[in-house]
């Protein structure tokens, strides 16, 4: 079974010239449509002149039957022209529908291949509004021939203005009809003899009568029509809405609305613009001053041609952009959003209030009709559904609701994919916030474990410093008690007294180093120690320490063994802070040493690079 594009290229080379009309002057093509396929839509040719009623129902019948089996109205306006012209017996048959198509048919095909027609489209509508029939025998006199009174001035200019390939039609009579159906719809029917033919009442009755039918079978394709499309735009308006609720890239999205709402259009051309704001996006009305926008190709679609057609494809202007103040026709959009703008032609658009430019992408010289539809969400608008035709093009109320519906999904999906990013984006932010916190929460946490680390040595040091210093302190205080006790006894010798004494005195001085170095240690933790600097032989110095060890390590059999340069070592430092720190070092040897070994302390003078100095080395066992 064939299908709509099958049967309209079934009509190339027959007998009735179809297509769609422009303003002011109309223009189509003509096929030939052969007798096989009339008699075939007939199921019987028709009676070539109807002189009753019989013929004339069978006239309607026919008629019915081709509206019954139509799917495009150019094909079937094409073969009711065919149908009328041989029941009249007429030499041509002029069918028009309102003032978007027109088919036409002509009894001699062999002289009219594949031809053009054009007629004066201003000159029709007024014929159309006239629904006065009128009926030529002579075309060609002056005045005409009329048969029948009142004449119809506009019938004869619109006849007259009928060219075919640039040629007059050259008809010598003419019966022209015109009737009014639903959705204020019009039909015309216009019945040419190249010769002189005079008319009959019975002619225009039938012919009356012939119309009403023509006008209900157009009516019932003209509902088969819209039931498909709405089937059609319903099946467009579900998809993106399960493009948007599996939340599918966005430019698949747009390229999906696209695509299918320009071809279930029809349209030869359809581009989705999306706006950038330069400036702080304003939710009121934008009547003083357009604010600096960048408008881009987002998505585009244009029909390929087939091989009975003269559309020629044009560059594609996918990802082109033009500035909001470089076209007054997005300005009128942008500033009264809500209803999309329905240009017919370049006429109309002309006559838009305040429009006077139009961006170069629209190509209007190509693409001269023109849908317009804004993608707004809450009073801004994100862009704008643009759908075109090659050729003058009325849009109808059903092609405009289906862009809105196209455009409120498509406004939904771009704010839903805007939300999700920004969200997303939200979401990414707060996560490296969290973990750059995190991170910052362990470091502090390891700082914190090695501060109360640090604290637990310090304490542990504090108490074996407590615990040392206590000892040490007490153990020159053991002696003193000692050594005063046994000076209490009577019948001490003098000799032994005197032992008593030094012991005594030894002590006190001990305790009294003690007691200075606590105050050395206090007064370097406070940073309150004075230093005082001065020219030591530290040769003299160590010698003058290891004369006073000798004499306290002899009891243990320690010896400490010299090793000193015969040149004196001479150094710029404070004395008493050297001679603690020699002591210290000799005071550990001593006390950490095996009895009756020996202690070895050597000093030399290295002069490296860059800072010269003096070795100190103590070696002991133990």
């Amino acid at each position: 079974m064939e299908n709509g594009q099958q049967r309209t290229a079934r009509l190339v080379n027959d007998r009735a010239l179809t297509g769609r009309v422009t303003i002011n002057r109309i223009h189509t093509r003509m096929f030939l449509l052969p007798q096989s396929a009339r008699a075939a839509l007939a199921n019987a040719a028709p009676t070539p002149l109807m002189h009753n009623k019989k013929d004339s129902a069978s006239l309607n019948q026919q008629i019915l039957r081709i509206a019954s089996i139509g799917s495009e109205s150019s094909v079937v306006l094409a073969e009711i022209a065919a149908l009328l012209g041989e029941a009249f017996q007429a030499d041509a048959c002029l069918l028009t529908l309102t003032d978007v198509e027109a088919a036409c048919w002509v009894s001699k095909p062999q002289s009219l291949l594949v031809q053009d027609l054009q007629y004066d489209s201003a000159t029709l509508q007024k014929e159309l509004d006239t629904f006065e029939p009128l009926a030529i025998a002579n075309l060609g006199a002056v005045p005409p021939t009329l048969t029948h009174d009142p004449p119809a001035k506009t019938w004869t200019e619109f006849w007259n203005s009928i060219t075919l390939s640039g040629k007059s039609l050259q008809a010598r009579a003419a019966l022209g009809i015109a009737i009014q159906f639903p959705e204020s719809r019009n039909v015309s029917i216009s019945l040419f003899q190249f010769h002189p033919r005079r008319w009959t009442k019975l002619d225009i009755e039938q012919l009356r009568s012939t119309t009403q039918h023509v006008a209900i079978a157009l009516s019932q394709v003209r509902l088969q029509q819209q039931l498909s499309r709405r089937t059609q735009y319903q099946t467009i308006v579900n998809q993106l809405t399960i493009a948007i609720h599996n939340a599918s890239d966005l430019n698949e999205i747009l390229q999906l609305a696209t695509a299918d709402s320009a071809q279930a259009l029809q349209a030869s051309r359809g581009i989705l613009l999306r706006l950038r704001y330069w400036e702080p996006l304003f939710k009121s009305r934008f009547q003083e001053q357009i604010p600096k926008i960048r408008t881009t190709v987002a998505s585009e679609w244009q029909r390929q041609a087939n091989e009975h057609e003269s559309f020629r494809a044009v560059p594609s202007v996918l990802n082109q952009s033009f500035w909001m103040a470089e076209c007054t026709l997005c300005q009128h959009a942008l500033i009264q959003p809500g209803q999309p703008i329905a240009i017919r032609d370049r006429e109309q658009l002309l006559k838009l209030d305040g429009v006077s430019s139009v961006a170069p992408i629209f190509n209007l010289e190509e693409f001269p009709a023109l849908l317009l539809a804004p993608l707004e969400s809450q009073g801004t608008v994100l862009g704008f559904l643009v759908f075109q035709q090659n050729q003058t093009h009325k849009w109808q109320p059903e092609e405009i609701e289906l862009v809105k519906l196209v455009g409120a999904q498509v406004s939904t999906a771009i704010i839903q994919t805007e939300t999700l990013r920004q969200v997303q984006a939200l979401v990414d932010k707060r996560t490296a916030e969290l973990q750059q916190s995190l991170s910052i929460q362990a470091k502090l946490y390891e700082r914190t474990r090695q501060q109360l680390e640090q604290l637990r040595r310090l304490n542990q040091l504090k108490d074996e410093f407590l615990s040392t210093v206590s000892h040490e302190l007490r153990t020159p205080l053991t002696s003193m008690t000692m050594a005063i006790r046994m000076l209490r006894q009577n019948g001490l010798t003098s000799d032994r007294s005197e032992r008593y004494l030094d012991i005594l005195e030894q002590q006190c001085a001990q305790e009294a180093n003690l007691i200075n170095d606590l105050l050395a240690l206090q007064e370097l933790e406070s940073k309150q120690v004075t230093i005082q600097p001065e020219e030591i032989d530290l040769k003299a110095l160590v010698k003058e320490s290891a004369d006073v060890f000798n004499q306290k390590w002899s009891a243990k059999g320690l010896v400490l063994d010299l090793n000193l340069p015969q040149k004196s070592l001479k150094l710029y430092s404070d004395r008493d802070s050297l001679l603690r720190v020699l002591l210290e070092l000799l005071t550990n040897a001593g006390k950490y040493s095996d009895p009756n070994t020996h202690i070895h302390l050597s000093a030399t003078y290295q002069a490296d690079q860059p800072i010269s100095k003096v070795v100190l080395t103590l070696c002991n066992t133990g």
